[in-house]
Parts: structure tokens; sequence; C-alpha cells
């Protein structure tokens, strides 16, 4: 099962700045709408359904983002996530948004969602069956720092 998942997506006009720029809170936008797709296409995870049948979904508690360099209006870019973290509550997301050569990095994103029930308005615990998927999927990085990480991903961008 891949680890580190991908899509393309094109930066539309309603969601950028007077300067063709994507709009810095639509960038978290982006992110999140291609992690959901992304984690439904490749690990049949659905959060909705979870949701409605469950009565248990996430919710993001924290962002961390840096913006690298801009996003360009009708610019297609590479949104690449992966999961680096996880307990029995929580998730931990990283996401990275390239040009389409991948070389060009437009900005990083650490999330933090907890497993939430949503009928009873409580943390919840993550089943066995979620559990084992995250061991699964789990890409975990050295670096437990955001500010670490995003500079080790631009020296290895360097390098390249």
């Amino acid at each position: 099962m891949k680890k580190s998942l991908e899509s393309k997506v094109k930066v539309r006009f309603q969601d950028c700045d007077p300067f063709n720029h994507l709009n810095n809170s639509k960038y978290i936008d982006y992110f999140v709408n291609a992690r959901e797709d992304q984690i439904l296409q490749h690990y049949n995870l659905d959060a909705f359904a979870q949701m409605n049948t469950l009565g248990k979904s996430w919710v993001v508690t924290t962002h961390q983002i840096a913006y690298i360099k801009p996003a360009i209006l009708n610019e297609e870019v590479i949104i690449m996530s992966q999961l680096i973290g996880h307990s029995n509550s929580t998730l931990r997301v990283e996401m990275k948004m390239f040009d389409q050569s991948k070389t060009s990095l437009k900005a990083i994103l650490w999330s933090t969602f907890a497993y939430f029930d949503i009928r009873n308005k409580v943390k919840a615990s993550h089943s066995t069956e979620l559990d084992d998927l995250f061991k699964e999927i789990l890409n975990p990085i050295d670096d437990q720092s955001f500010e670490k990480r995003c500079r080790e991903i631009m020296i290895i961008l360097k390098s390249t």
C-alpha cells in the first residue's frame, strides 16, 4: 500500500489574490481537499461515511504551514501527502505542494487531526481496523520540528 500519495490540482481564479497568486487561506483548502480525495481513492477511507455511519470523524486541531513560492493562476500543482504520526485518537499528516515537475516547492503543511465522536461531543479512539491501516501507511520522519523539516526538504530539493 502506498505511503506517499499525490494528485494534481489546477489553481483557480476565484482562489487567487489580485496578484494572481493562490490566496494564503486557500492553500489549506487545496491541501485538505486533496488529502480527502487521496485517502478515498487509495485507502477506501471516507471521512464523511465514518461520520454518517459511526458518528465519528476527524477534526483539525492544528495547522502549521510554510509558504515557500506562490502558486499561480491556472498552474497545475502536485499535492503530496503522507501520514507522519498517529496515536489512538490523533493523526499527523504532512502535505507538500509542488510545481508540475516536482522541482519547485510551493508550500508545506503539517496538520493534526483528532478523532471525534460527533454525537457525544467527545474525543474518540480509533478502531482496531483504523489503527491497523495507520500502522501500515505510516511514513514517519526524523524531524520532530516543523521548521527543521522545512529546511531539510529545501536542502534536498537544492541538491537534486
